[in-house]
């Protein structure tokens, strides 16, 4: 008569079964908390990247101005060395009065945007629906003194974005005089 083996069967044991179970719930459970952290996170990256565009927007709007001794409607404009030099309307940190970022006398300096604040509108000055609750500030501060200039030499532009209330993102920027 054949003899038959009696020993251990294939198969998987009881306690076998169990680690196995329990690992692939650990995986599981890892797997689907690192998924639930991304979806829950998620809106973040577009009202941060939402909050880049308005104000790298705004910010090279600001750059773009003349950076002057003199105010653009000074007759001594081109010429002036110093503020000493201007005919009338020297420049200095902040806007003239009456001028505005929507007219009906605009910003013509770098300078003029300091303390500007404002929620977010379209370039005719209409708000933008969709971005009615962020809101734009800008500070300009006088910065050349830490290069080795004169203090007037250098303006660091800081414009911040909010959103609710809360602050989202702040981008800074600097001019020189040249």
């Amino acid at each position: 008569m054949a003899r038959r083996y009696l020993g251990k069967q294939a198969g998987i044991s009881l306690i076998e079964l169990i680690v196995f179970i329990l690992v692939v719930a650990i995986a599981v459970t890892a797997i689907l908390s690192v998924m639930s952290s991304t979806v829950a996170h998620s809106a973040d990256s577009l009202e941060r990247k939402q909050a880049i565009a308005i104000a790298e927007g705004l910010l090279e709007e600001i750059l773009a101005q003349p950076f002057t001794w003199c105010d653009p409607d000074d007759a001594n404009l081109t010429t002036a060395t110093s503020a000493s030099g201007c005919a009338s309307l020297a420049e200095s940190v902040g806007r003239e009065s009456g001028e505005s970022r929507f007219g009906p006398a605009y910003f013509d300096n770098v300078n003029d945007y300091h303390g500007y604040a404002d929620a977010i509108r379209a370039p005719d000055g209409s708000a933008v629906a969709n971005l009615a609750d962020y809101a734009v500030s800008v500070a300009v501060s006088q910065v050349g003194g830490s290069y080795g200039l004169s203090a007037d030499a250098a303006l660091q532009v800081d414009v911040s974005v909010s959103r609710g209330g809360s602050a989202v993102l702040t981008l800074s920027g600097y001019r020189f005089r040249h």
